[in-house]
């Protein structure tokens, strides 16, 4: 009797525990909840603590107070230059208004697509109107201060949600795009290392047939002035040996007789047979 009054009581409790999960939740400091019957709300709960609602009849739906981020797939944007770019926005965003947010996603995951397509639109309305240029000027931060603008009201007052911040976090052109820019940037380099390299080879060739002209001109000047140099000496020597030849002629032809000599028995070669008595060894014989 009394292992079958221990078997009830364990499943009382058993009951009552399972009861008392499904009647008891928490909400942290994080979070806001909304209490559902039915799919009808029946309580909005935003403070932190634990909380009572009706087992299998009521339902908690649990969602952040916290800043939330929405990052859309990048849009592409065809600008008014006509120029195609991908343009990558993001949005920080906050729920102020849980009831709201309810009746129009239900879920986050719910908001981030259906808010994406708005974004994305603002994105090329406000993009589309502008330049290239624009876009790498700081007139950037006036494209998203105006997409901010038209997008805060559509969030706060269709979901309940408040918008802090929107970004363009990348803008660059499509592939296609990027691989026909680089091409035609990469042979206009090309042009101008072949313009450059062909100015640097006629600069080179005007440098070189300017210095073989001043090297020609300064050979020419340098030749000139030698041949002058050395006639005004030549000259001088001869005026010098004519001078000398005036003074004192005796001692003149003894010095060049004596030159004579040195350059003919310089050459320990040469062989002369020549007789004593004749004039060229005249200053050999005795003066007496």
């Amino acid at each position: 009797m009394n292992s079958a009054k221990f078997a009830i009581l364990g499943i009382i409790v058993v009951v009552l525990g399972i009861i008392a999960s499904q009647a008891l939740f928490i909400v942290r400091q994080t979070e806001q909840v909304l209490v559902l019957q039915f799919g009808e709300i029946r309580a909005e709960i935003s403070e932190p603590g634990l909380n009572v609602l009706m087992p299998f009849v009521q339902k908690v739906a649990h969602y952040e107070k916290r800043m939330l981020s929405l990052d859309p797939a990048p849009e592409l944007v065809i600008l008014s230059d006509q120029k195609r770019i991908i343009v990558d926005a993001f949005m920080r965003y906050q729920i102020v208004d849980l009831r709201i947010f309810y009746q129009a996603v239900r879920t986050e995951a719910n908001f981030n697509a259906q808010f994406g397509q708005i974004l994305n639109a603002s994105v090329r309305g406000v993009v589309g109107e502008r330049t290239m240029a624009d876009l790498l000027s700081p007139t950037r931060d006036e494209l998203m201060d105006r997409i901010k603008t038209d997008v805060s009201t559509v969030a706060l007052e269709g979901f309940g949600v408040e918008v802090t911040d929107v970004r363009i976090g990348r803008s660059e052109l499509p592939p296609e795009v990027s691989a026909n820019v680089f091409g035609r940037m990469q042979s206009e380099r090309e042009r101008e290392a072949s313009l450059l390299r062909a100015e640097g080879e006629q600069e080179s060739l005007r440098i070189r047939a300017e210095a073989d002209r001043e090297k020609t001109v300064i050979l020419a000047e340098a030749q000139r002035q030698a041949a002058i140099l050395q006639g005004e000496g030549d000259a001088s020597v001869n005026q010098i040996l004519g001078d000398a030849y005036g003074r004192d002629r005796e001692f003149f032809d003894f010095l060049r007789s004596l030159e004579t000599y040195r350059a003919t028995f310089g050459d320990e070669g040469t062989t002369m047979v020549l007789s004593p008595d004749g004039e060229f060894f005249r200053y050999f014989r005795s003066t007496q």
